[in-house]
């Protein structure tokens, strides 16, 4: 079965069911990489911070705590399991669109990896391997972009008009 332009043959009430959610899933994704934004200024000192605390900070305008084990399993089950969820519904739409074959299956790969690096690394910067920051700053960046680029690619097909 032929998948790759599957997408453009799909009728109307489909496109726009996948539209919407394409749209509704970007401001959810989006607005919780504004929260990393706020949260931890998504500079490798801030990511660290915000995972270890600055108790001993005496700069720090803001007090944060170094969080707990649960806190730390909990963020990392929770981000991981959803993630994953959203990645492989974006991907599956994906891979109806008109693509190079090797783009579209780097960019429907590449977020679980960088899933894992992001939100493992978290886990090792809070067990004490402080340059896991750098690994989570790139591989959530990469995720950013993959995301990106999907719906972009994902919504543009959805706007071309059958023949």
């Amino acid at each position: 079965m032929q998948i790759n332009g599957l997408i453009l043959t799909f009728p109307k009430e489909i496109k726009l069911l996948i539209s919407a959610f394409i749209i509704v899933l970007s401001v959810g994704f989006y607005s919780g990489i504004l929260f990393v934004g706020e949260t931890s200024t998504a500079k490798p000192n801030g990511i660290e911070e915000q995972y270890l605390g600055n108790e001993f900070n005496e700069d720090a305008t803001v007090m944060k705590f170094k969080k707990s084990e649960q806190e730390m399993l909990t963020l990392v089950h929770n981000h991981i399991l959803s993630m994953s969820i959203i990645f492989f519904l974006v991907g599956l739409i994906l891979s109806t669109t008109k693509l190079n074959k090797k783009l579209k299956l780097f960019l429907i790969i590449e977020p679980f990896l960088s899933v894992i690096l992001t939100f493992g690394g978290l886990y090792f910067l809070w067990s004490g391997l402080l340059w896991m920051k750098y690994i989570v700053m790139i591989s959530g960046f990469f995720m950013v972009v993959c995301f990106t680029l999907s719906i972009l690619i994902i919504l543009k097909q959805l706007l071309i008009l059958k023949k």
